[in-house]
């Protein structure tokens, strides 16, 4: 199937595992902002340096960087093969970025088939990023950038799940629970968009 699906969530609820899971049965490709930022932030450019000040502050890369990341990325990923179908995880952030990605979308000549939105509770989320922080050794994620994460998240990124419900395109997952069953939820909900 050639799915082209945006995922949408806060940090630490999941999607990345979902959306690469998902990609993997549906044999589509996952466009992740978050690990195009993380290769630039290792490999020590000049976009990884901003990146991580900016990321540090629990804030979200400014749009016009992002924006020119997705852009690049989709014309050099999938315009070649337009069928192969992607799934965009943390893309789009927020209202302007879903206008910019139709324009992305549309100059390629691809539809987009829907999104994706994985739910979950505030307080198991930041639980969840405090002790990936401790395993991982990410000094930076603290409960305080964490909280200020969430806020980030309700204050420009729930928005877009409102602007994706309007067009009929959207679907939400409970993403508390075993992986496997929220698989499980995500493909009983993808039903509604894809078949």
């Amino acid at each position: 199937m050639s799915a082209k699906l945006v995922f949408l969530g806060p940090p630490g609820a999941g999607k990345g595992t979902q959306a690469a899971r998902l990609a993997e049965r549906l044999g589509v490709q996952t466009i992740s902002t978050g690990d195009i930022f993380r290769a630039n932030i290792t490999g020590g450019t000049e976009l990884g340096k901003l990146v991580q000040t900016i990321t540090a502050r629990g804030e979200l890369v400014p749009d016009e960087v992002t924006n020119a990341m997705v852009r690049d990325t989709l014309t050099t990923k999938v315009a070649d093969e337009p069928d192969a179908g992607f799934i965009l995880d943390g893309y789009p952030r927020n209202v302007a970025q879903v206008a910019e990605l139709d324009a992305i979308l549309a100059d390629l000549g691809l539809v987009l088939d829907g999104a994706v939105e994985i739910v979950a509770d505030v307080d198991v989320v930041v639980g969840r990023l405090l002790k990936r922080a401790e395993i991982e050794g990410r000094a930076d994620d603290t409960e305080p950038v964490i909280r200020r994460r969430m806020d980030v998240y309700a204050e420009q990124t729930a928005p877009v799940s409102a602007v994706y419900g309007e067009r009929g395109a959207l679907v939400q997952v409970d993403g508390i629970g075993d992986v496997d069953e929220v698989s499980e939820r995500l493909s009983l909900a993808l039903a509604t968009i894809l078949y």
